[in-house]
């Protein structure tokens, strides 16, 4: 037994700290090499969830160029970022699964439309770039404005649903102007400001003027439908039909001449 007066003596009080210390370098070295032996090595990686898009081929890809290390010293996040640059992947998370396999789940992006030339963008408004073979909407606006035109899509593809018509392609120009071109070939120029009270009142206007679109394979297609159609007036809009023809409606009695487009 070690004498109190010794015990308490600092060179004694500094061994015992050296001691310990030596022992858990030790202890953590073993457990290193131990964990690094082939005996705990992964040998298979299980997709959890169903997937639509990504390939098996893709995923052994990332376990080949990405999986280093034994069941205990697998990087998760390296594996979890190299899931995540593949093209459909949003989300990925991976976990171990005693003894050898590595468990992923996937969400993958679900495409609402294309966005700008090359990408695509789902209904969060988040963009990315992946092959699509349906055919989708085009969406376009500056840089950094997919999440507010995807909400001005689905909010005017609403608006425009009692006519039965289908939002082709939106733009939001860099000047913030607002332009649809639908699925029937018709333009429609918003402006940048009121667009939503524009296009609500061009919905309410146009079977009184253009009258009710018959149904075609299972769509609405406007009979003779105008060319383009802008909005920007303060007190109707102006038509431009084809071959410059009048409505129907328009030749029985006359409309008043709107005032002049807003610049907006």
């Amino acid at each position: 037994m070690t004498p109190p007066e010794l015990a308490s003596h600092p060179l004694s009080q500094v061994a015992r700290v050296l001691t310990w210390g030596a022992l858990g370098l030790l202890a953590y070295g073993a457990t290193g090499w131990l964990a690094a032996q082939p005996w705990f090595a992964l040998h298979a990686i299980e997709v959890k969830t169903p997937v639509a898009h990504v390939t098996e081929a893709q995923i052994r890809l990332v376990a080949e160029r990405q999986v280093r290390g034994t069941f205990f010293t697998v990087d998760l996040e390296r594996v979890r970022n190299s899931l995540e640059k593949l093209p459909w992947v949003r989300e990925a998370r991976v976990e171990r699964r005693w003894p050898d396999t590595l468990v992923v789940s996937l969400t993958e992006h679900v495409p609402l439309a294309r966005w700008n030339d090359n990408a695509l963008v789902n209904e969060a408004g988040d963009v990315f770039v992946a092959a699509v073979a349906p055919r989708l909407a085009r969406l376009s606006g500056p840089e950094d404005s997919s999440a507010e035109v995807v909400g001005a899509y689905r909010r005017h593809q609403s608006a425009l649903a009692p006519l039965g018509m289908t939002i082709a392609e939106l733009r939001l120009s860099p000047r913030r102007a607002w332009r649809i071109r639908l699925d029937n070939g018709m333009t429609l120029a918003l402006g940048r400001e009121q667009t939503d009270a524009r296009l609500a009142r061009f919905v309410e206007l146009y079977p009184r003027l253009f009258g009710a679109p018959p149904a075609v394979e299972g769509r609405v297609v406007a009979a003779v439908a105008p060319v383009t159609v802008d909005l920007r007036y303060a007190d109707g809009f102006a038509v431009r039909m084809p071959d410059n023809r009048m409505p129907a409606s328009f030749t029985t009695q006359a409309p008043a001449a709107p005032s002049k487009p807003s610049t907006t």
